[in-house]
């Protein structure tokens, strides 16, 4: 009977003011005690999060609707269904609220801070639900992960203080050169090539990615640039023409890069951030590339920009004077390219140009000398801007470099979700691992790792031929070694010619360190297919995590550098807001940075640039010029170990 039906108000009416108002039938609710004494000690720590949150419960004598009551307290909107569906293992904590509540249960109980949230199966998932102020939700996305869980609970000046970290120091890095870096990026001057060759690596570049907006190449200038790169990448060159060296597809896309930012400099508006010169675009020909007075316009303009000159100024001289080279200089072989030259105010006048056409060879023998004068110059005075040390340099004073970067794998797999539960997510990880794994192991260039092949256990590798056709290594099974081997041919690398290699392919045996095989297994059988979904097989060992739209999974030079990062950045970097991250003063890199830390850590082991030159398939002078961080306290610390030795037998 309903307590408002008539027959209720008139019985309501009828009992006396002084009569006690009926109690409730049943026994009298438990009171709420904040800290209750445990009945019995655990023999066993559970593992799960659901069972280990049951096993607190019964080990406390709570219910599920008594606790509700003991947390309702402070979170009266709580939910008492969604502590059921933990305890049942049908979901996990995950929202800001969600995971206030834990931290409660922990405080009630009296457990560690983080004992149940070390239980969670995905403690690699961020937390959802934060609302922060003046920050648009893609944004909040990348920052979630590096934000504590307690992050809404602070006070604004300390929320504030966390934000302006991460941004700094994880989401943008906070060396010079990536405040530089970030800066000239929010003003993008270059023009955009289409693809310029018919070979797979451009298709996954779409182009050159330096412009944005409305600045792609002219036509004519277009042109110019494919028949340049048709001349350097053929394999047979045109009759009539002589050249001196051939371009791979990899070094072709830089040179069109450089060259796109050559030209759209010349272009952009002098009124801009860019503070260009201005050109109209249909007057940039590489005929332009002939005269000294461009050239001289173009690295003082990059002076200005940067505040002093680079190696980068050196070497686009030298481009310039290879293009004008006696004999084998492509300009220098196509005078037909000045028919297209127009005068550049302040910088090529009419006369110019009509004393170019009039002698082409003198005018290229002028831009030649020019060119090696102008870079000797340069020479004296560059500076380094990026240091390629910085992000990695805690790593590099480390005793044994090798081992604290191998901390990072580590890290990887303390917040490995469990693969049964969250399989694509598992699969991420364990790409993460192999990547770290596989470029403290072999120590070969990004492209090379990027571009390795996958030949499972129960199939035929690969022949050496074709592999040196394809330029690209592999990994696969040794039956003679029994042990997962990679062979790269000599011609998949860079520096083919260096006398490491000898025409003799690179091979190594990976050896069972580490559960490697177990992650190499598990990725190659099940993981890789699910990171694949439905897209194309690429064939590589790393592949992307394929969406709805991806046609692609495989990685190229940029992609791959932003997965490389990205995991510098959720595992390597420490953040003392979280206690998550690896080691402390780290800063975001990519994967090239893996050959300084085997070289550095060969160093100061053995003292050998020679020894460290084999780690990463390289020359001594390389090493020496390039790669080792050979400290002078490290050279100091060999020699007195080495001295010391007579004090010790004395």
């Amino acid at each position: 009977m309903s307590k408002n039906s008539p027959r209720s108000v008139e019985r309501a009416a009828a009992r006396p003011a002084t009569e006690a108002p009926l109690r409730k039938r049943g026994a009298k609710p438990r009171p709420i005690v904040d800290f209750p004494e445990p009945r019995y000690s655990l023999d066993e720590d559970p593992d799960g999060f659901a069972a280990a949150l049951r096993a607190q419960l019964d080990r406390f004598g709570d219910s599920i609707w008594h606790l509700h009551r003991a947390l309702e307290r402070v979170h009266p909107k709580f939910n008492r269904r969604t502590l059921l569906s933990w305890a049942e293992g049908d979901k996990v904590p995950r929202s800001v609220t969600s995971m206030a509540v834990l931290r409660l249960i922990e405080q009630r109980y009296q457990l560690p801070d983080g004992y149940f949230h070390e239980k969670l199966p995905n403690k690699g998932r961020a937390v959802i639900g934060r609302r922060i102020a003046g920050i648009a939700p893609a944004e909040r996305r990348r920052l979630a992960w590096h934000l504590p869980d307690d992050f809404d609970e602070r006070s604004p000046e300390e929320r504030d203080e966390i934000v302006a970290w991460v941004r700094e120091v994880i989401v943008s890095g906070s060396t010079e050169y990536r405040r530089f870096q970030r800066e000239a990026l929010k003003e993008r001057y270059g023009l955009q090539f289409p693809p310029l060759t018919g070979r797979r690596m451009w298709s996954g570049r779409t182009a050159l990615r330096t412009g944005t907006g409305p600045t792609d190449a002219p036509a004519a200038l277009t042109e110019e640039v494919r028949r340049l790169v048709n001349f350097k990448t053929a394999t047979l060159s045109a009759i009539g023409y002589v050249r001196n060296g051939v371009w791979n597809d990899y070094t072709a896309a830089q040179r069109a890069e450089h060259l796109s930012l050559f030209f759209g400099a010349l272009a952009a508006s002098p009124m801009g951030a860019t503070a260009g010169h201005g050109v109209p675009r249909d007057h940039l020909c590489l005929a332009l590339l002939a005269f000294p007075s461009v050239w001289d316009w173009y690295v003082r303009w990059r002076e200005r920009r940067r505040g002093f000159f680079t190696s980068w100024e050196v070497n686009m001289l030298s481009v310039g004077v290879s293009l004008v080279r006696r004999e084998t200089g492509w300009l220098r072989q196509s005078p037909d390219l000045a028919d297209r030259l127009q005068p550049i105010e302040g910088i090529v006048s009419a006369a110019d140009i009509a004393a170019a056409r009039a002698d082409w060879e003198a005018q290229c023998e002028a831009m030649y000398r020019h060119g090696l004068v102008r870079a000797k110059e340069i020479e004296r005075v560059l500076r380094i801007h990026r240091d390629p040390f910085e992000p990695i340099l805690p790593v590099l004073e480390a005793a044994k470099p090798v081992a604290e970067y191998l901390r990072i794998a580590d890290e990887i797999l303390k917040y490995r979700p469990d693969p049964d539960r969250f399989p694509v997510q598992a699969a991420e990880s364990t790409r993460s691992f192999l990547m770290i794994r596989l470029g403290l192991h072999l120590g070969v260039r990004q492209r090379n790792l990027r571009e390795l092949r996958i030949c499972p256990r129960d199939e035929t590798p690969t022949g050496e031929r074709q592999l040196e056709a394809r330029r690209h290594g592999e990994i696969r099974w040794s039956d003679r070694d029994q042990g997962w081997e990679v062979l790269i041919p000599s011609s998949a690398f860079k520096n083919a010619g260096s006398s490491f290699f000898g025409n003799k392919p690179f091979r190594l045996i990976l050896l069972d360190l580490g559960q490697l095989y177990t992650f190499i297994d598990s990725y190659v059988r099940r993981e890789r297919a699910l990171l694949l979904g439905r897209a194309a097989d690429p064939e590589t060992f790393f592949v992307k995590t394929a969406k709805r739209i991806t046609s692609d999974a495989s990685y190229n030079v940029t992609t791959f550098y932003d997965a490389w990062r990205f995991t510098i950045q959720r595992y390597g970097v420490f953040n003392p807001y979280t206690g998550r991250g690896a080691i402390k003063g780290l800063l975001p890199h990519g994967p090239h940075n893996v050959r300084d830390v085997l070289a550095t850590h060969i160093l100061k082991q053995t003292g050998s640039y020679e020894q460290a030159s084999y780690a990463i398939q390289d020359t001594p002078a390389t090493v020496a010029e390039h790669y080792g961080r050979f400290l002078p306290q490290d050279k100091a610390a060999m020699a007195a170990a080495i001295l010391n030795q007579v004090w010790e037998a004395a």
